[in-house]
């Protein structure tokens, strides 16, 4: 009998600390999923800029047709990339940030475009457009690092003994980060002699 009341303890105390470490994975995993929706929020933020910005272009005469329909084929794109918040595996992550990327490298041609128009560069509009730009990109930077540190607090946990015990059984796994894009390790070659 006494045994009986020993094992029916020992039994409570682990399903409770088994709640109390299942518990603490959800709560992580939400942190994840804001941070996720944090970058999203900061993303969805450019592509609505992008819209001015080309808007703003577009008035100016003669400017190049093809880099402005780039812009815009890129937006659409990238808008188009949906990750759910469930299921931030590296590969997902891996196809989102490479449409974001499309849509940063058409800015960058849209950017280096306009250089060629300076009574556009000049225009108040354009110049604060620039600017809520510069401060998005910041923004999408600071999204990006806090979504990376909510994945490492939820991954070291998913994979932790005795959480990974409890994780498997949960159906909780480790998400995927925002990584480097391909090439910028190297340093961009500056050439102002051009």
């Amino acid at each position: 009998m006494k045994t009986g009341i020993i094992v029916i303890i020992v039994l409570v105390l682990l399903g409770f600390f088994g709640c109390s470490k299942y518990n603490g994975l959800v709560k992580k995993d939400e942190v994840v999923q804001k941070a996720w929706g944090n970058v999203e929020t900061q993303y969805q933020r450019r592509a609505d800029l992008v819209d001015n910005l080309v808007s703003t272009v577009k008035g100016s005469a003669n400017f190049e047709q093809e880099t402005l329909t780039r812009v815009i084929e890129a937006r659409a794109k990238a808008t188009s990339v949906q990750i759910n918040a469930n299921d931030l595996t590296p590969e997902k992550i891996q196809q989102f940030q490479q449409a974001q990327g499309e849509l940063g490298g058409a800015l960058s041609r849209l950017l280096v475009s306009v250089e060629k128009y300076p009574e556009l560069r000049t225009t108040e509009q354009f110049q604060t457009l620039m600017a809520q730009l510069e401060g998005t990109e910041n923004r999408i930077a600071v999204s990006r690092n806090d979504f990376n540190g909510a994945v490492n607090e939820f991954n070291s946990s998913v994979r932790t003994f005795p959480n990974n015990i409890i994780a498997g059984l949960g159906g909780f796994s480790a998400k995927g980060y925002f990584k480097a894009a391909e090439g910028s390790d190297k340093a961009p070659k500056v050439d102002f002699g051009k």
